[in-house]
Formats: C-alpha cells, structure tokens, sequence
C-alpha cells in the first residue's frame, strides 16, 4: 500500500459523531473500531485501556480480529510497542522485519503486515492505545498518522467522560434509593 491519504474531513466527521454521541464506553468503542476498519480499509482495529497496576493493556473493544489473536496471552506496557505508551505513535511499517512485537508469531499467523499504534491520553497522561491493524505492509501519511493522533486525544476525553457521566449516574440512583427508602419508613414525610 502507497502512502496516501485516507483520512478526510468527512470520515473524521462520522468517526467524531460516533464518539460524541454516546454515553455508553462500549457501544462507543465498538462502533469506533468498526468505523476505522471501513475507512482505512484495514484488517482489525482495538482500543487498549492501561491498567495501572499491573501495567497491562487490556482490550476495551476490537473488530477484525480472531478471537485467538486477541487471547494470545497479556499486552504488556513495556513489551509490546512501548514508545505508543510513552505518548508517541509508533508505526510497524512491516511485521515481519520489525523486534517491536512482543508476539511476532501470533501476528504473522493473524495475517498481520503492519501495525500502527497510537496513545489514548488524558491530560497528557496515557491511559490506553489505538492500535490498527493492516494485512499488507502499510507506509502511512503523516496527514492520516497526525488526524489520527488528533483522534485518539479525543478518544481519551470520550473515555474520560463517560467515566464520569457514569459515576455520576450511579450517584443519582444511589441518592434515588436512599431517599425511597427513606420515604418507605416515613411515610408521612413525604405528605
């Protein structure tokens, strides 16, 4: 695959829309990985959450890849694509002649020829990764790898605030549940 650019206004349009129209992190998720898949035209898309204590990636959501591909054993912060984990995007231009891969069998049998891994952050802390999968060897443009980039910053507002619209959803049915049952045991309170 030429170096070309993929990424247009419209795609980051639909690819936005799917992220801003949410309030559910896994409906989110799965339609963002679906979505870049078909524009890109690549082979699987996944997007990792970092666990902090133990430092692993774990799958939040993933299209376009076998299920013994994503169960080949833990990502590991340090092993697997590091740089993408200290906030830079790293592009695997071909699977087969990179040391980057901390499972480079799993990919060659999943059929994979590159790989481009991009950090999700929030505040300028990374808190997972985007990671594209393609079949062939891939030589990106720096426009996609840059709306890309722009991309996965939101992604990382999106997580981070449908977090926090579900804490505070589970606050207001808490506060609900309370004051029924308080109101169950006065009942001339609520007169």
């Amino acid at each position: 695959m030429g170096i070309e650019d993929k990424i247009d206004i419209d795609i980051f349009k639909v690819v936005t829309r799917a992220i801003a129209e949410s309030d559910n992190m896994e409906i989110m998720t799965n339609h963002l990985t679906q979505l870049l898949i078909v524009a890109l035209e690549v082979k699987g898309c996944t997007i990792f959450v970092l666990n902090p204590e133990t430092k692993e990636l774990e799958a939040l959501s993933s299209f376009g890849l076998s299920i013994d591909y994503l169960n080949k054993g833990p990502i590991l912060s340090n092993k697997s694509i590091g740089a993408a984990l200290r906030g830079e995007p790293v592009v695997v231009r071909d699977t087969a002649k990179t040391n980057q891969l901390q499972y480079p069998e799993d990919a060659k049998k999943e059929g994979i020829g590159a790989i481009v891994s991009l950090p999700i952050k929030f505040y300028g802390k990374v808190i997972g990764a985007l990671r594209l999968y393609h079949f062939e060897t891939w030589d990106i443009s720096e426009q996609d790898l840059d709306s890309l980039l722009v991309l996965s910053e939101i992604i990382g507002l999106a997580m981070m605030y449908t977090r926090l619209l579900n804490a505070l959803q589970d606050v207001k049915d808490t506060t609900n549940d309370v004051h029924r049952v308080w109101l169950d045991k006065n009942p001339k309170a609520s007169v």
